[in-house]
């Protein structure tokens, strides 16, 4: 009997470890199972649910868990492109010590980058580019619905970029509408939204920004064919996780292309972007876009007039010299100053009050007002654009 007991409890001893084996291979199978079966984040997706959301509307229970799920993700680091983490907060200053672009000499080095915005320490276009700008903006007429030229027609300028974009530009609208100066022929529509950075301007796709840009045209009573002038300002959501200075402004370079690319091909009679780059972002909280990837961004900018200045077919403007895949790019204000030191050229200072409470957009006030102000001044007294902006 003994013995019959021992071989029975060993055999039962055996039968348990089995059974526990196959449960730990199912529940690893189950688990596995399932992250094989969760889908990758489509970002754009999330995007709309977010603008959905954020929009006052109700999200499915399905929705609002692959809103949740990627809003866990980004946390995390993730991202379009397979982000690495961002790093730590940063901290808040009211300097850095970097110089502005425009008060760096052609001597004056940034990570072997010289000054200037033009470069070689110049703040003007070269002789032959301000030439060429010169004569492709005496271009810039009012144009019926149809885009032909036509008394009484328009000259839209419309802003493309995100939320410190749409922020400043609306307040420029307001300013610029009531300003005697300016021609009644032009008429101002704010394309950039909230939430876009630079990449989602790269889809075409019908619920990309682009659409959303449509429509307010549509709104404002004029057509894609009278779109000749537009301000971009663009971005990268979190920039340090694509690596340091040049290549998160090599990131930034490449989205920025194809938007002008889609530009022109949206808006055909489109003849000038002008391009700012970030403000101050020394206050920055978040890692959203601080220093000095916000500074760095001025670069990413350069490079594109730059290269387009030098015959770069990818951005080539002049139909006389293949296909116009780009308007013709020239600097509109640049709008970066160190916090609270003055610019040398206009003393343009940002302190803490001019943003608000992340440190990155600026503050519904005086932050707004200031690059407002500057885009005026801009159109304003530029030569070339003077002509078609002013009575």
């Amino acid at each position: 009997m003994t013995r019959i007991t021992g071989w029975t409890g060993k055999v039962g001893v055996c039968l348990l470890l089995a059974a526990m084996a196959v449960l730990a291979a199912a529940i690893y199978c189950a688990t596995v199972g399932a992250e094989e079966k969760a889908p990758a984040i489509d970002w754009n997706y999330a995007q709309r649910l977010m603008q959905k959301s954020r929009g006052g509307e109700t999200l499915t229970p399905e929705e609002q868990s692959y809103l949740d799920r990627a809003k866990e993700e980004r946390r995390k680091g993730g991202g379009p492109g397979g982000a690495q983490p961002p790093g730590p907060p940063p901290q808040p200053k009211p300097s850095t010590g970097l110089v502005p672009l425009d008060q760096m000499t052609a001597e004056d080095k940034y990570k072997d980058e010289d000054g200037g915005l033009y470069g070689g320490g110049r703040n003007v276009p070269s002789p032959g580019h301000q030439q060429a700008a010169g004569k492709e903006l005496a271009k810039v007429v009012p144009l019926d619905a149809a885009g032909k030229p036509a008394a009484g027609g328009k000259i839209v300028l419309v802003s493309i970029g995100m939320s410190n974009t749409t922020q400043e530009f609306s307040k420029f609208k307001e300013l610029a509408d009531r300003d005697p100066a300016k021609s009644p022929a032009v008429v101002i529509v704010d394309g950039a939204q909230g939430g876009q950075d630079a990449i989602r301007w790269t889809d075409e796709s019908d619920r990309s920004p682009w659409s959303v840009l449509d429509q307010r045209l549509q709104a404002a009573g004029v057509t894609a064919a009278q779109v000749e002038a537009a301000w971009v300002k663009h971005a990268r959501i979190g920039p340090s996780r694509y690596g340091d200075y040049p290549k998160h402004a090599d990131e930034l370079r490449g989205h920025w292309l194809t938007s002008l690319h889609l530009a022109k091909k949206r808006f055909p009679n489109l003849r000038v972007a002008y391009l700012s780059s970030r403000l101050y972002a020394g206050y920055a909280a978040t890692a959203l876009n601080p220093e000095p990837y916000a500074y760095e961004s001025a670069f990413a900018v350069r490079r594109l007039i730059l290269d387009q200045a030098k015959g770069d077919a990818a951005l080539n403007w002049d139909a006389s010299k293949g296909d116009a895949v780009a308007p013709l790019l020239l600097w509109g204000p640049y709008l970066w100053a160190d916090g609270t030191t003055p610019r040398k050229s206009d003393g343009l200072t940002w302190v803490r009050e001019d943003l608000a409470g992340d440190g990155t957009h600026p503050s519904p006030t005086s932050g707004r007002e200031k690059v407002a102000t500057l885009l005026l001044k801009f159109l304003k007294g530029d030569p070339n654009a003077r002509g078609w902006f002013c009575r």
